[in-house]
């Protein structure tokens, strides 16, 4: 069945608040969007609705496949968990080695952290973007749908410039 309005709104717009804020704060990025990633030794592999790299950026450069036995996990992903899925993607998630999950269910995000059990835990900020209050970033995706999005975008920017980064 193909994605409805409300997800790939949804996910657009998490997508370009998150690039947005990288660029504002100078963290190198590589975004690879819904890629497919497969690790056969895992018996694993999915689509993210977004991901990615950013500690590991440098490692990915020129990706035109993803490799697992050369190529890193992305360090995020997004999954926009607006309706039920059929399939359980956290444990796949956690076979392919993604360390990083936002998980938007369309009024809130939930940063989870893979832990050394190969499990997702909530947590209450983001390890990349650690001087970001998720809440308050979370705050410009309803505004993003009822007000100019190019306006949302220009006041998003000057919160994010302001952001006490030590």
């Amino acid at each position: 069945m193909p994605p409805l309005p409300e997800h790939e709104w949804a996910k657009k717009t998490i997508a370009l608040l998150i690039e947005t804020m990288a660029i504002e704060l100078r963290i190198p990025m590589r975004p690879y969007g819904s890629t497919t990633f497969r690790r056969e030794d895992e018996l694993a592999g999915l689509e993210p609705d977004e991901c990615y790299y950013f500690a590991n950026e440098s490692k990915v450069r020129g990706m035109k496949e993803f490799n697992p036995s050369i190529h890193p996990a992305p360090d995020l992903a997004v999954e926009i968990d607006i309706t039920r899925r059929s399939i359980p993607r956290q444990p796949i998630y956690a076979k392919l080695g993604v360390r990083e999950l936002w998980r938007y269910d369309g009024q809130q995000i939930t940063v989870m952290l893979l832990d050394e059990a190969g499990r997702y835990v909530a947590t209450s900020n983001s390890p990349t973007f650690p001087c970001v209050p998720i809440d308050t970033f979370q705050s410009f995706i309803p505004r993003m749908d009822s007000e100019e999005q190019g306006e949302v975008i220009r006041q998003f920017r000057d919160w994010v410039s302001k952001l006490d980064r030590s």
